[in-house]
């Protein structure tokens, strides 16, 4: 559904996309995971054609980017990082204006707007106005307006971030529903247990470049240990830079040690006589993510 090859784009002296390839198969979810401005917004609008690469190659549902990236986009949907819902419309008014942008028969999205709002939980809100809605119900609504006119492929860009619980599961609900459908999904995202619950494959960004590329438990199996433990609290630091790590590798991250090994019995025995806080838990994407891209703060 999506080819990428070679894809550069840059900005004055900066390369936000640095030779990135990659393809997206039809009905899998995949995702783009990166700390800010490690390029993923950024191929989201190289791929939809509302940016122009400086190199490569981008092929969206067998159409060449940018040379036919119109009638592309006729196939796909679009959840922006940032909901852009009309405010002086209602719910419907919504869903049937922008189904009017692709052409769509007026009898037809009236057809299909029930469906649309049972799908994404407002079933009695048509005639809301957008402000009354809450954060999650606006998001749901962008996400309801992307399926107006049935797209092959979805393009969501961090769909779930600001939610509650409760909202973001909903979505992640519906997410699962479009893909048994055979619907085809990029996704970008900062909450790694999105990307292990929706993704089928995913590749890690950072500076522009592709750092791994795999599914969820692929990655984790190959890129780091089986077994994390976390030591926190007051005098967690000094404890950790004093003690024998059993083998284990160590990262220190603010007043938090981690290890990384398999077992580590001697490391856990140590740490019941020491009183410290602690957690054992298995490896997880957060994890890769954090070796791959580091852990210092993006602005």
């Amino acid at each position: 559904m999506l080819r990428v090859r070679g894809l550069v784009k840059r900005y004055g002296e900066r390369n936000a996309v640095d030779g990135i390839s990659f393809e997206v198969r039809r009905g899998e979810c995949y995702g783009l995971l990166g700390p800010n401005g490690a390029g993923k917004t950024t191929t989201m609008k190289l791929a939809l054609g509302l940016v122009l690469p400086d190199a490569g190659e981008i092929t969206l549902c067998g159409e060449p980017i940018p040379a036919r990236a119109r009638e592309a986009r006729s196939r796909v949907g679009v959840v922006p990082q940032f909901d852009n819902l009309d405010p002086d419309f209602t719910v419907a008014e919504n869903l049937l204006v922008w189904g009017r942008y692709f052409g769509l028969r007026p009898a037809d999205l009236r057809e299909r707007v029930p469906y649309l709002l049972d799908f994404a939980g407002l079933a009695g809100r048509a005639e809301a106005k957008v402000g009354e809605l809450s954060g999650g119900m606006k998001r749901r609504l962008t996400l309801a307006r992307a399926l107006v006119n049935d797209p092959d492929i979805i393009f969501l860009d961090e769909p779930t971030t600001g939610l509650d619980p409760q909202a973001r599961h909903l979505i992640w609900e519906r997410l699962r529903q479009l893909t048994r459908a055979g619907k085809t999904l990029v996704l970008t995202t900062h909450f790694m247990e999105e990307a292990e619950r929706l993704a089928t494959r995913l590749s890690v960004m950072d500076h522009g470049r592709l750092m791994a590329e795999g599914s969820p438990r692929e990655l984790i199996q190959s890129l780091i240990e089986a077994d994390v433990v976390e030591v926190f609290g007051d005098g967690a630091i000094d404890w950790a830079r004093q003690t024998s790590a059993d083998g284990a590798r160590m990262e220190l991250s603010g007043e938090t040690a981690f290890f990384y090994g398999q077992g580590m019995e001697t490391l856990l025995a140590a740490l019941g006589e020491s009183g410290l806080r602690y957690v054992l838990r298995p490896a997880n994407l957060e994890d890769v993510f954090l070796r791959l891209t580091g852990r210092e703060l993006r602005d």
